[in-house]
């Protein structure tokens, strides 16, 4: 038992290593100066620490409106998923209604289908928003959700994911629970909201996690749908160091740590709830 425990941790620490070096060797890339950056062989450890390329970073224009789009955007989709993805999934966990199982499959099969199939889609949906951006009642006329915060944030409004984390949580709880909230009289709004709720942070922080993560390293669907350098998120404004033939390394390295330092934040936020305590506390 105790070699097979060591053999465990020596797995996971070569894992660690190899998950962690590249992250590893972009904050190391930053804190060296041009000279040692591109010297050969590679030291993997500074001789001499500078700072010079956050400063360059931080002050390129545009890069804290592109931090601040991006911040905005993941926040609010973070909050819209909490939202809906928890009521979702108290009504498939909890409720009874027609065809309910059904249902539920077929939500968690639009998880199949690639992202750049619903590209086209969603941006046709987001660009004929009505009465919205110059758009008349039928959506024409105008650039509808285009360069908004509104349209970065509607494919992040809800994640099927989310749906399916919160409802296998809730089918944990015994039926007692809900039961006894209605013989005392409360509605399904109040039993949610007074006793689910509460019981479902474990799995509303890992859902926090996982939508502000996505949202923040979304890619594709901000090229896409903004055209204006003022709208563009953090992961579009490191393009800002890169040219055609080459890149600015120091500042690009520098940037790019700064940008995962909001992830470990709202990581660190949101584990101290991983620990899944609320069975017992329920019951109690």
């Amino acid at each position: 038992m105790r070699l097979r425990k060591v053999r465990l941790i020596f797995l996971l620490f070569v894992a660690a290593i190899i998950m962690g070096s590249p992250f590893f060797w972009m904050v190391v890339s930053s804190l060296k100066p041009n000279a040692e950056l591109f010297s050969w062989p590679p030291t993997f450890v500074p001789q001499r620490i500078t700072f010079e390329h956050y400063t360059a970073a931080l002050t390129t224009r545009g890069f804290e409106r592109y931090f601040l789009n991006s911040t905005i955007v993941s926040l609010i989709s973070m909050a819209f998923n909490l939202v809906f993805c928890s009521l979702a999934g108290y009504a498939f966990a909890r409720l009874d209604f027609p065809m309910k199982n059904f249902l539920f499959l077929l939500l968690l099969s639009t998880m199949m289908i690639p992202v750049q199939v619903t590209l086209i889609p969603t941006f046709l949906m987001v660009k004929s928003f009505p009465l919205v951006g110059g758009n008349n009642i039928f959506g024409q006329g105008g650039t509808g959700l285009l360069n908004t915060y509104a349209g970065l944030v509607v494919p992040h409004i809800m994640s099927v994911f989310g749906v399916f984390i919160m409802r296998q949580f809730y089918m944990q709880f015994p039926r007692e629970l809900s039961e006894a909230a209605r013989i005392d009289g409360a509605g399904e709004l109040k039993i949610f909201g007074k006793i689910f709720l509460p019981l479902g942070k474990p799995a509303m922080s890992a859902l926090a996690i996982f939508t502000f993560t996505q949202a923040w390293d979304d890619f594709l669907w901000p090229l896409v749908v903004t055209s204006d350098r003022s709208m563009r998120t953090l992961q579009l404004g490191l393009e800002v160091f890169k040219n055609r033939y080459t890149a600015d390394w120091g500042p690009l390295m520098a940037a790019t740590t700064v940008s995962i330092v909001p992830v470990i934040v709202i990581f660190l936020v949101f584990q101290r709830y991983f620990t899944d305590t609320a069975l017992s506390s329920g019951i109690k």
